[in-house]
């Protein structure tokens, strides 16, 4: 039985599909003569690679781009090639960069990862013991803790203040939204001395994992705030008001049917956030003792985390050192990776499925 609803393809639906002779001539000229040009100098006059893409393979993209939308579309198309090739260099060169440091952080980490790598400490290590002994499990251990309690005090409060900015209309809105953009600009180092200068300083505590924990805050609250926020807009004003309308209270119609709406737009806010803050390194620097050896409390002695570790290993300056923090610094992208694989999956719809029916 043929669908009732489909509606024929448009003809304008894929314009590139139908460029003219003119356009795919100039596209690629515009392509293959400057790389060539670039190639030839580059080669011929043994320039540095990065002086010659920006002093020649450039200019001469941009002069052919411009000449490209000229004699395509006339006058009005020179605009047009410019951006053209503006937005496709950068675009490549950001993405050439960081294709660059993954894979130097792979093929350098890769080295040093081993399963004892991940579980054991560095209690008896130097700078030059080799890598078949010692660790990153009491930092890895260290990151799971201080960055749990900064998350289980952070997101009750930054979902607080998600709901706050969407379902009240109190004039103190704008400096509470006015004060998380500038959280989010916030130096994190700054972060780090405000809890050094008021808590630790001030004899109220010491550097312990905790205190890492509470610079953190301020970094993790804007962010899981602005996400949650968006994703708390989102949700259709219908659903509110259909709740509304058949009777429901406010906080009932958040709580059941808002609040379900938004949960994956949630869900994602709390994983970019974890991801905001796991890497950070100053602060932990100033709150909480860099130790060797593996420490739960979190009240009490010294703490490592991925990025201290980093810092310590390089800050030593040994081959054998610098292995070791390539080997942090890989265990770091590793989580970094799920976490976002994580906001993608619970931010992602589900194209096509229908509700399952329920049983006579």
């Amino acid at each position: 039985m043929t669908d009732t609803l489909a509606q024929p393809r448009p003809k304008n639906a894929a314009p590139w599909e139908k460029l003219g002779s003119r356009v795919r001539f100039a596209s690629w000229i515009t392509s293959l003569v400057p790389a060539a040009i670039f190639v030839a100098a580059w080669l011929g006059l043994q320039l540095d690679f990065m002086a010659a893409l920006l002093a020649i393979f450039l200019p001469i993209q941009l002069a052919f781009g411009a000449w490209a939308g000229f004699y395509s579309y006339g006058r009005k198309g020179v605009n047009d090639g410019l951006l053209m090739v503006v937005t496709f260099f950068f675009s490549t060169f950001v993405l050439v960069l960081l294709a660059s440091v993954i894979w130097s952080v792979i093929s350098e980490g890769a080295a040093a990862l081993s399963p004892h790598f991940i579980y054991q400490n560095n209690r008896y290590i130097t700078g030059t013991t080799g890598l078949e002994i010692g660790g990153a499990g009491h930092a890895i251990l260290g990151s799971v803790i201080i960055t749990g309690i900064t998350t289980v005090i952070t997101v009750p409060l930054a979902i607080a203040t998600a709901v706050y900015l969407t379902e009240t209309r109190d004039g103190a809105r704008g400096v509470v939204r006015t004060l998380l953009q500038a959280l989010a600009g916030l130096p994190s180092v700054v972060a780090g001395l405000f809890i050094y200068s008021m808590l630790i300083v001030s004899g109220w505590s010491s550097q312990v994992g905790v205190m890492a924990s509470l610079a953190l805050i301020p970094l993790m609250l804007p962010t899981i705030s602005r996400v949650a926020e968006e994703a708390l807009r989102l949700v259709p004003s219908e659903l509110r008001n259909g709740a509304l309308a058949l009777g429901a209270p406010s906080y009932k119609a958040f709580f059941m049917v808002t609040l379900p709406a938004a949960k994956s737009g949630i869900v994602t806010a709390v994983l970019l956030g974890v991801a905001r803050i796991i890497g950070e390194t100053a602060p932990l620097i100033l709150t909480a003792v860099i130790a060797n050896e593996t420490n739960a409390n979190p009240l009490a002695g010294g703490m490592a985390t991925l990025p201290t570790y980093i810092y310590n290993f390089l800050y030593l300056g040994d081959a054998t050192s610098l292995q070791r923090a390539w080997g942090a610094a890989l265990v770091l992208l590793i989580f970094v990776g799920i976490l976002f694989v994580g906001a993608r999956v619970a931010s992602a719809t589900r194209v096509g499925s229908k509700p399952k029916r329920r049983k006579k």
